[in-house]
């Protein structure tokens, strides 16, 4: 989300010529064979000219022991690397703190780690940013702009919150019910399900000959209570 933003930011102040984001993985970049990676990332990096190339969990492309000559992830950091001083695309490397940390043993920031595996990356990466997890109010105030923002593909389109589910006792609710271990593992990826979840335990809560329209799309704390006990199951 980040990227994309940064994208469009790019673009609007005349740096970049399109705002278009390109993401990709390990399994974009690199090949099985030997001679694959080289054309296979050359291909991507084509394709992102002119905007960002968005590298997700950067930290698969480097092989978790030096001696692995069998890794063409290294491969495809040097292609990549060849091409970010010419100014035609901007690349984001982008992964989870902890596997950073295991790439490289060294007492460096995590990011470094993954871009100290290739000198050339220390000088050309030059800017670090790190998310903190959200608290249980940032994950409050994203399941409420989940429900009054929702499009109509969306399962719950029409649904909505009931008016004593607050941001604080939402909040309240999520502290309540999920561990540190829990909200730490699945961070903002907690509210998807939860609110699935509860939609699914407003309908079994409800009696077949409930005719009262807003009471079957009014989604309750008790609903979000028992959406969060079944995923923490």
């Amino acid at each position: 989300m980040v990227a994309r933003i940064l994208g469009k930011l790019l673009f609007m102040v005349g740096i970049l010529p399109t705002d278009k984001v390109t993401e990709v993985q390990r399994t974009d970049l690199v090949g099985e064979f030997v001679g694959h990676t080289g054309p296979k990332t050359r291909r991507v990096l084509k394709e992102a000219e002119g905007g960002i190339l968005f590298v997700d969990e950067a930290y698969r492309l480097i092989p978790m022991q030096k001696s692995d000559d069998k890794d063409y992830g290294l491969e495809a950091l040097e292609e990549i690397m060849s091409v970010m001083d010419n100014g035609k695309v901007v690349v984001i490397f982008a992964g989870y703190s902890e596997p950073m940390k295991r790439v490289i043993s060294s007492n460096e920031e995590p990011m470094k780690r993954v871009i100290s595996s290739n000198e050339g990356f220390c000088r050309r990466v030059t800017k670090f940013f790190t998310f903190d997890d959200f608290s249980t109010e940032d994950l409050a105030n994203i399941l409420h702009l989940k429900m009054n923002n929702q499009i109509e593909a969306s399962t719950l389109y029409g649904f909505k919150l009931h008016p004593l589910c607050t941001v604080k006792t939402v909040a309240d609710l999520i502290e309540r019910e999920t561990t540190d271990k829990q909200r730490k593992e699945m961070n903002g990826g907690l509210v998807d399900p939860l609110l699935v979840n509860a939609r699914e335990n407003l309908d079994l809560r409800l009696s077949f000959d409930c005719l009262d329209t807003d009471e079957l799309l009014t989604i309750t704390l008790e609903d979000l209570q028992g959406g969060i006990r079944s995923f923490s199951k």
